[in-house]
């Protein structure tokens, strides 16, 4: 009988896959989260890109309405990964100040900034109005820089968002995505955000704000 029992490969293709599927599962899974953080940088990239080309293309003046549609837009772009309440948008208005003799540029400043998104995170360029008197404004790596011609302006957006794994304790959480987009305004003279009185602090997405 034991002879018999220790010939037996009955049950030999069963114990093979008990022995396989928990590496199969393992594959499996970490193939799907890294596919899940693959779109949502890819998600990420877009809202950055979208939000400055949009913000780039409104013409005559951009004033506090045009910045609240833009930011809504881009968290419904984002409502898949739930963007609001993990992601920050930041749109800042980069332009060259006056600050040398007879108002000649000494370089770059940020004119307005506006934020959305509850994620607690600040522009890795600065708050609204560094550079103004001054060349401290620092360009985006070098040799690529970002330079606003006298009279017009760069719509500058950053964005980040807290990653959010599809498995718990997975190696990519606690991962923040990060991304820049920025684009020159079309036909745009008056750079300055129009109508601030039309709508409350509490409506106007002010950096001081983090609402989803």
């Amino acid at each position: 009988m034991a002879r018999a029992l220790a010939a037996s490969t009955s049950g030999l293709a069963m114990l093979e896959f008990a022995f396989a599927l928990p590496v199969l599962l393992t594959l499996s899974l970490v193939g799907i989260e890294v596919s899940h953080f693959a779109m949502a940088n890819l998600r990420v990239s877009n809202i950055a890109v979208m939000t400055a080309d949009n913000a780039a293309r409104v013409r005559d003046t951009i004033d506090e309405t045009d910045v609240v549609e833009l930011m809504t837009g881009a968290k419904m772009t984002g409502g898949e990964i739930d963007f609001g309440r993990h992601g920050r948008i930041i749109l800042s208005s980069i332009e060259a100040n006056t600050a040398g003799a007879g108002g000649a540029s000494t370089g770059q400043w940020i004119r307005w900034q506006r934020c959305d998104g509850a994620k607690h995170a600040s522009s890795v360029w600065g708050t609204e109005g560094k550079g103004q008197n001054d060349a401290t404004l620092p360009h985006v790596g070098s040799p690529n820089t970002i330079d606003a011609a006298p009279g017009t302006a760069v719509m500058l957006v950053e964005v980040f968002y807290d990653y959010q794994p599809l498995i718990p304790n997975s190696i990519l959480s606690g991962r923040t995505i990060h991304y820049e987009s920025a684009f020159n305004v079309r036909q745009r003279t008056n750079q300055a955000i129009a109508n601030a009185s039309s709508l409350s602090n509490a409506q106007k997405r002010l950096c001081s704000n983090y609402d989803a």
